[in-house]
C-alpha cells in the first residue's frame, strides 16, 4: 500500500472548489479589524477571534516594531538554551499578576501549550479526563499522554453527570487531570466549572481549563473562566493563547510555581521549540496593557455579541444561546452550509463554516464571532444580509 494513496484519493475539497463554494484559505489583503479586503472587495469580518480588536491598535503595532528594532526578528533558540529574552520574563510576570497565580510559562503557540502540559504531567498509570468537545490541541495532548502509557477517558460534552460516572470508574489512587475548554470554541458555551470542581475534589483530580476563548471575554476584567465563577484558587492550571484577545501569536500556562518549574524542565514542546519571537511577545504585552487599562472593551464585545444573538434569533435563525463572543447559527447540512457561506460572502460578510465531521451531523453551522470594535452599522448590515440569505435558502 502506497502511503500517499489517501492523498490522491482525497477529492472533497476539489469538488467543493469546482462548485465555487470553497470557504477556506481565503487570503486577506488588507485588515482594518471589523472590515477587511478579500479579492479586492470590502468584506465585513464576522469570523475573527480578534475579540477586542487589538491587532491593528497603534500601541500594539508600535510595540512589535520597537521589539524588532531592539531584538531582531527571532530568538534563534529554545527557551531552555539561548532563546529567553527579558521580554519573555516580563510577560510571564505580568500574566501571573493579571491572573493572580504564582507563575506563568510561555509556549510558542497556543496549540503547543496543551501538548506541552498534558503529556508532561499525565504519565504511566495517570489519567487525563477530557470533554468530548474539547479543542483539537487538547485532543492531541491527550493522545500523546495515552501514547506515553497514561490513561485517557472522555465524557459527554459539558455533562457533569457523565464526568462523575466516568471518573468514578478510574483507580482511586491514580493521578488524574480533568481538562476542559473554558469557552468551547465551536458553540461558545461556558463549562459548568462549579460542578466540575466539586467532582474533581471528590475524586482527588487536578483541573486544567483552556481559556483561549475566555480571556478578554468573560470574568472580571476579562480574566477568564475561573474568574467568571470566583473559582481562581480552585483551578490548578489555566492555559491560553495570544492569537485572540492578545492580538499576537503564542501560548501560556498559568499555575503554581512548583508545577510551572517542573514543566520548564521536562516539557519537550518547550525545550525543543524555538521560543516566541520578540514581536509576538511585545505585541501580547501591549495588548495586556490595553486590557488592563481599558476593561470596558470586554463589555463592548459582549454587548455586540448579545445584539447579534438577539437579532438573529428574532429573524428566525436557529442560534445556539450563550453569553460569549461566539454566536453560532445552525444550518444543519453540509451542502447548505457551503451555499450559505458563498451567498453571505458575495454580499459582503465573512463567517466560518463548520461542517461534519468537525461538528455532528445536523449541527453544521455558520460560526460567527464578534469584536469590541464592530460598530452598530456593521452589525446591522450583517443582520440584513443574513436575513436576505436565510429567506433565499428557506432557513427562515
Amino acid at each position: 500500500m502506497d502511503l500517499f494513496k489517501k492523498c490522491y484519493e482525497f477529492t472533497r475539497a476539489d469538488e467543493v472548489k469546482a462548485m465555487g463554494v470553497y470557504p477556506y484559505f481565503r487570503p486577506i489583503e488588507e485588515n482594518e479589524g471589523p472590515v477587511v479586503q478579500i479579492e479586492g472587495k470590502r468584506i465585513i469580518m464576522a469570523g475573527s477571534n480578534n475579540y477586542l480588536g487589538l491587532t491593528g491598535h497603534p500601541h500594539v503595532k508600535e510595540a512589535a516594531i520597537k521589539a524588532v528594532e531592539k531584538y531582531g526578528t527571532g530568538c534563534s533558540g529554545s527557551r531552555y538554551l539561548t532563546g529567553t529574552l527579558d521580554l519573555h520574563i516580563e510577560l510571564e510576570s505580568r500574566l501571573a499578576k493579571f491572573f493572580n497565580v504564582e507563575a506563568v510559562l510561555l509556549f510558542s503557540t497556543g496549540y503547543q501549550s496543551a501538548q506541552g502540559v498534558i503529556p508532561t504531567l499525565v504519565q504511566r498509570n495517570d489519567f487525563v479526563i477530557s470533554d468530548k468537545d474539547n479543542h483539537a490541541c487538547i485532543v492531541a495532548g491527550t493522545l500523546m499522554a495515552k501514547g506515553a502509557l497514561g490513561g485517557l477517558a472522555r465524557y459527554k460534552h459539558n455533562d457533569m453527570e457523565d464526568l462523575k460516572k466516568t471518573i468514578s470508574k478510574l483507580p482511586a489512587d491514580a493521578g488524574k487531570l480533568i481538562v476542559s475548554d473554558g469557552v468551547f470554541s465551536t458553540g461558545g458555551e461556558i463549562v459548568d466549572l462549579p460542578h466540575l470542581i466539586k467532582i474533581a475534589k471528590k475524586y482527588n483530580a487536578r483541573v486544567m481549563i483552556d481559556d483561549a476563548h475566555s480571556v478578554g471575554v468573560i470574568g472580571k476584567g476579562g480574566r477568564g473562566t475561573a474568574s467568571e465563577f470566583n473559582l481562581e484558587k480552585e483551578v490548578d492550571l489555566t492555559m491560553g493563547t495570544f492569537s485572540k484577545t492578545f492580538a499576537s501569536l503564542g501560548g501560556f500556562v498559568a499555575g503554581a510555581e512548583r508545577v510551572i518549574n517542573y514543566l520548564k524542565h521536562f516539557s519537550p514542546a518547550l525545550i525543543f521549540s524555538a521560543s516566541p519571537t520578540p514581536a509576538s511577545v511585545a505585541s501580547a504585552l501591549a495588548a495586556l496593557d490595553i486590557l488592563e487599562a481599558e476593561p470596558y472593551r470586554v463589555n463592548m464585545l459582549i454587548d455586540n455579541a448579545n445584539y447579534m444573538r438577539k437579532n438573529l434569533k428574532e429573524k428566525g435563525f436557529n442560534v445556539i444561546d450563550g453569553r460569549t463572543a461566539i454566536v453560532p447559527v445552525i444550518v444543519g447540512d453540509d451542502a447548505l452550509a457551503f451555499q450559505m457561506w458563498r451567498k453571505l460572502y458575495d454580499r459582503g460578510v465573512f463567517v466560518n463554516v463548520f461542517i461534519s465531521p468537525g461538528v455532528p451531523a445536523g449541527r453544521q453551522m455558520m460560526r460567527t464571532s464578534y469584536m469590541a470594535t464592530h460598530e452598530k452599522e456593521h452589525l446591522d448590515e450583517i443582520i440584513s444580509i443574513f436575513e436576505i440569505t436565510g429567506k433565499e435558502l428557506g432557513l427562515i
